[in-house]
């Protein structure tokens, strides 16, 4: 009887085994097909939404977590003992800088030249008039790339679309021979190659007014960027930048982190049409009625004073 029921364990067992070997020869050549059927023209296809996962936004370069994007001098003397200033005080830890290691290859160093790092220093310190992704402007490449808002990737064989989240824009790397632009531009001129399976775009063409992120870091006109794009798995894209200004900067520097396949099932890009959420802060000051000029809560009271800059000044503003 013992022997008997063994028999049939094994011949169990070897069923078994078979019809899993089978299984898995499925699937493992449906994975396959899957992964051939993704690549566009032999080539990998990035088609997907993806987003950054880091700091970069706040400062390229590696900083400690600080208590407010724009501080003011606390009871010490000391850069560390600095608290919010009067503008962000009331968002708290919401309004806080994460730290991060940075995303600046090599010694970690943007390479100013002496005078541009002055400029980079008195952006820092004038953040909230100056930062153009607060006025809502077209954040320009390669900060795109890693703002906290996902963007798409549609990837066709002489083109590819990306569509950002943040302010609904978008540019288009042309894989084929087109004409540059009649004008510099927000989000420059973008033309792609394939350099074995990595995607090479040079970006040209851009104009000096948008910044690199919220610490001030910035560019001139004389901008031209390198980006190489590369696939570390099916979700996610190394993504390196290197960055020539030879107006603003000493020699080429070099960014590079990780981008990640939004996987959600429903993921879709959303509408965040920030123009009109900033009509207030970039015009509110213009109205003969002043809208916005107090706000308490249960431990701070807020009164606003709006002020114009006078003559020219008002003009330069909305150019910054």
């Amino acid at each position: 009887m013992r022997h008997r029921f063994s028999g049939s364990m094994i011949t169990v067992t070897i069923a078994t085994a078979a019809v899993c070997a089978i299984i898995s020869v499925s699937v493992t050549r449906s994975s396959g097909q899957a992964v051939r059927a993704a690549r566009v023209d032999g080539k990998p296809n990035f088609s997907g939404i993806w987003q950054a996962n880091n700091e970069a936004n706040w400062d390229l370069q590696a900083h400690a977590a600080l208590p407010a994007a724009i501080t003011q001098p606390g009871i010490y003397p000391y850069e560390y003992a600095r608290v919010p200033a009067a503008p962000v005080l009331a968002l708290g830890a919401a309004g806080a800088v994460p730290g991060s290691l940075g995303v600046v290859q090599g010694d970690g160093q943007i390479p100013y030249k002496p005078e541009a790092l002055l400029i980079k220093k008195d952006n820092a310190e004038h953040w909230i008039d100056r930062d153009p992704e607060l006025k809502c402007y077209l954040p320009g490449i390669p900060r795109a790339m890693y703002m906290p808002y996902p963007f798409e990737i549609t990837q066709s064989t002489n083109k590819i679309h990306i569509a950002y989240e943040f302010s609904n824009t978008a540019r288009t790397i042309h894989m084929d021979k087109v004409e540059g632009p009649p004008d510099d531009m927000w989000m420059g001129h973008s033309v792609g190659h394939w350099d074995g399976e990595t995607l090479v775009v040079n970006v040209t063409n851009f104009n000096d007014r948008s910044w690199f992120d919220r610490a001030g870091n910035f560019h001139s006109d004389a901008l031209r960027l390198v980006e190489r794009f590369t696939q570390m798995s099916s979700d996610i894209i190394r993504y390196e930048v290197t960055i020539e200004d030879p107006k603003v900067f000493t020699r080429p520097w070099r960014i590079a982190m990780p981008l990640y396949r939004r996987v959600e099932p429903n993921m879709q890009l959303l509408d965040f049409r920030c123009n009109e959420f900033v009509e207030e802060f970039m015009y509110g000051g213009l109205r003969k009625q002043q809208l916005v000029k107090h706000w308490e809560g249960e431990t701070l009271a807020i009164d606003i004073t709006r002020k114009v800059p006078p003559g020219d000044r008002l003009y330069q503003w909305y150019g910054k």
